[in-house]
């Protein structure tokens, strides 16, 4: 008898997750999207453990650390923290793109590669799964299919509104990733670069969930830069051809000022460029940079958006000497 209930959890544990990749199956997923890396994720996401209901689906918000968890209590499966990534490229990914999960719902402002992002079942396919087994799954599934599009629209239409809106300094438009260090790569683009760099051309903007979400290929060619996607680039790259400055600019907002280890990184980087390289760091205010000053590399620049119009030289003797209002008159 004692041997009973272990093999008892062992069938039910089989049973559930051959019925989450029919499941998987019916809604048109590939091979690589219905294996059972992505049912147990799935069933983390639905809080469906083995011995439940598939009326009892909920839709809890978790991240990926609490999915692994969630499996092997649930399922006895044991995923390595190693493998955070390949359940979010294997499995979460395909499952927000095609609508059936919502990232961030409880803060879509939230960037992407934040520690805190969470995902959760998109509220029209929670009540598909919870008929899985019944005759209303059929009818369900049928009308769920016909719909998909049009929820995948909404979907996009509502993320698209939280995105950072930027204008370039030729009157183009694109839109950033929300949150992170999004807002203060706006403040560089809309009010740094007409202050300090007026005619500049942005050749490179970083994002979260596109490394090349706006890349000028020739413009870099041109000056003699060929930037390698494995490469750790500056977060916006700005030419300046009234004085043919390259400006490498890093965006703070919790790591990353250019610090003397960074500055010869992208000296190197940079080292076949035939423009000078110009080394800026940029926070949102003053605070935010206090716990930086220390690690600021000589020989560089401070923006800080709070401050728009103003920029901090670390430059030492370059630019000693008084300003004309303390001129003699």
């Amino acid at each position: 008898m004692p041997a009973a209930k272990p093999s008892r959890l062992a069938a039910a544990r089989k049973r559930r997750l051959a019925e989450t990749i029919a499941a998987l199956t019916a809604l048109q997923f590939g091979p690589k999207q219905r294996n059972e890396t992505a049912a147990y994720t799935l069933l983390a996401l639905l809080d469906l453990r083995p011995d439940a209901t598939w009326v009892e689906v909920q839709s809890p918000l978790r991240g990926i650390t609490p999915v692994i968890d969630f499996i092997a209590t649930a399922y006895g499966v044991r995923y390595a923290p190693n493998t955070r990534e390949t359940i979010r490229d294997d499995a979460v990914k395909f499952f927000v793109e095609a609508g059936l999960l919502l990232r961030n719902p409880d803060a879509p402002g939230r960037p992407t590669n934040s520690g805190k992002t969470v995902y959760q079942i998109e509220p029209t396919a929670l009540g598909l799964f919870r008929k899985t087994g019944t005759p209303g799954w059929t009818p369900a599934l049928r009308q769920y299919l016909t719909s998909r599009e049009s929820l995948k629209h909404e979907i996009t239409r509502k993320r698209n509104l939280a995105r950072v809106p930027v204008m370039l300094p030729d009157g183009s438009t694109m839109a950033l990733s929300p949150g992170g260090q999004n807002p203060l790569i706006r403040g560089i683009i809309e009010h740094f670069c007409p202050t300090f760099v007026p005619g500049g051309v942005v050749l490179y903007i970083g994002d979260t969930e596109n490394k090349f979400v706006h890349l000028e290929a020739a413009g870099l060619a041109a000056l003699g830069v060929t930037l390698d996607s494995a490469a750790k680039i500056p977060d916006v790259i700005v030419h300046y051809p009234a004085k043919n400055w390259l400006l490498l600019i890093e965006a703070v907002t919790s790591t990353g000022p250019v610090d003397g280890k960074r500055r010869k990184e992208l000296k190197e980087l940079f080292a076949g460029c035939k423009a000078g390289l110009v080394f800026v760091t940029a926070f949102e205010s003053r605070r935010r940079m206090q716990s930086f000053v220390s690690q600021i590399a000589w020989e560089s620049e401070v923006w800080i958006a709070e401050d728009p119009d103003h920029l901090i030289h670390f430059n030492g003797e370059r630019f000693l000497g008084p300003y004309p209002d303390a001129m003699p008159k």
